[in-house]
């Protein structure tokens, strides 16, 4: 992609805009950053502040001005942007080049690319799945929705660079170019409804990141999950499985206790899960996904294993906090959506308190009560979807919920309703974006006030 001398307006002022801006301006583009700034949380001084070189970069807060739609040859949209606002859509209709982030972030660097989608699983699945990869290589980027917006790192990358790439649905919807060496899809359920408005439109957006794929490249999907294992019959490249279920001729399984990978000739033991540091099932599937990938790239078995042994978990998900007077402190706060909530409960092996709630997604709670089976002694819940999910519980007979306002009265009150060998569990089962800008705000405020108690 050219972009000198061409005038690029970044959508959205936060870490991956910013990056945009950044690497737009290195390229030696015009850059206008752009943000509606409808919460009225950005301002121009801290976005001055963020930017390598903001003298010449233009900010614009508010409306835009129809005269800076008419000049504008490529529009960059942050993951948290829509392509079907009304003004996204006028760009479209002026023929402008409109694309994401990570798609800029792509034509920009270098290097081969490992990228991971899923609703669930995907930080964990990077992470190990970096871990691994710095043991093979020291060119090595680990990026994504993990503190590190590919944009940031792009223009450091070159044709040896290894490039590890959690990526979203909303970031797949903007990709034109984008082209993984190996891919994974780990898992697809229910998720995003407010913005992809339908499941085919969520699944569209995540088997996308295959569509670029040829006959070269890889791709990892959970033969678990139905969606997938029908897509493996038609996606491009060559397709690994990885299964808790079935022995895979291709991929890697699960076998009492064992990850088997299988080349379709040979089997290899990498390790027991016993070894490993993270527990559930749902983490296994993350280990396997990891291990086929960095298989598929031809790292030997001897460093994967190393890797998978080594790996400590991420932060913000299912994180032991602190104990205090008998009583465990757990902040999940990743879990943004019922399904990787359930996977929370799950991993419980005491009588749990549980902290419930957000913004509204359009998710249904149904599946996330049923789970707690005799686990949540009380959910207390907060934040803009409270009432909704107090009815889903009221409808599926568990009626020991209370509400709170704030995340401090939520663990005031969990300490107060907590015994000696219950848990704590921050497991919000909705994003954030209602009291706090990320999960990783939220999660950091629940470990300070779990520590000041």
């Amino acid at each position: 992609m050219e972009v000198n001398k061409k005038t690029a307006l970044v959508f959205g002022l936060g870490k991956s805009g910013v990056g945009a801006a950044n690497l737009l301006k290195k390229h030696g583009a015009d850059v206008i950053c752009y943000d509606s700034n409808s919460k009225g949380i950005i301002s121009e001084d801290k976005v001055r502040d963020d930017l390598d070189n903001p003298d010449d970069v233009k900010i614009i807060l508010g409306d835009l001005p129809k005269e800076v739609l008419d000049t504008l040859d490529i529009v960059v949209l942050s993951p948290g942007i829509p392509k079907d606002l009304d003004i996204v859509k006028k760009m479209y209709e002026k023929g402008v080049c409109v694309i994401g982030e990570v798609e800029l972030a792509f034509e920009l660097g270098r290097g081969d690319v490992l990228a991971i989608t899923g609703t669930n699983g995907k930080t964990t699945t990077t992470s190990l799945l970096g871990e691994i990869m710095k043991l093979y290589s020291d060119d090595v980027f680990v990026v994504g929705n993990i503190g590190n917006p590919y944009t940031c790192v792009a223009d450091e990358t070159d044709d040896k660079s290894v490039v590890v790439a959690e990526v979203s649905s909303f970031q797949l919807d903007t990709i034109d170019k984008f082209k993984p060496k190996v891919s994974s899809i780990l898992n697809i359920t229910p998720d995003h409804m407010d913005r992809h408005h339908t499941m085919d439109n969520y699944i569209q957006a995540k088997e996308d990141i295959n569509k670029n794929q040829d006959d070269s490249d890889y791709v990892v999907l959970n033969y678990e999950d139905e969606v997938l294992r029908s897509f493996g019959d038609t996606a491009n490249g060559k397709v690994l499985y990885f299964s808790s279920s079935h022995e895979v001729a291709n991929g890697v399984y699960y076998d009492h206790g064992n990850l088997i990978l299988s080349d379709g000739e040979d089997k290899l033991r990498i390790c027991n899960v016993d070894e490993l540091q993270l527990l559930g099932m749902h983490n296994y599937e993350n280990y396997m996904a990891a291990i086929a990938m960095a298989h598929a790239y031809g790292v030997p078995s001897e460093i994967i294993r190393m890797g998978c042994l080594e790996f400590k978990g991420v932060e913000h998900r299912i994180e032991f906090v602190v104990e205090k007077k008998g009583i465990a402190y757990y902040n999940d706060s990743k879990a943004t959506n019922p399904d990787a909530a359930i996977k929370g409960i799950e991993a419980m092996v005491r009588p749990t308190v549980l902290i419930g709630g957000g913004y509204d997604k359009g998710s249904t709670y149904k599946e996330w009560i049923e789970a707690f089976s005799g686990k949540v002694k009380k959910l207390i819940l907060l934040g803009e979807t409270k009432e909704k999910i107090a009815k889903d519980a009221d409808e599926a007979g568990f009626k020991n919920y209370i509400f709170v306002d704030t995340l401090e009265d939520a663990v005031k009150s969990a300490n107060e309703i907590a015994t000696s060998g219950d848990a704590v569990l921050l497991s919000p089962a909705c994003a954030s974006w209602d009291m706090f800008p990320n999960y990783e705000v939220r999660g950091d405020k629940f470990k300070e006030l779990v520590k000041r108690l």
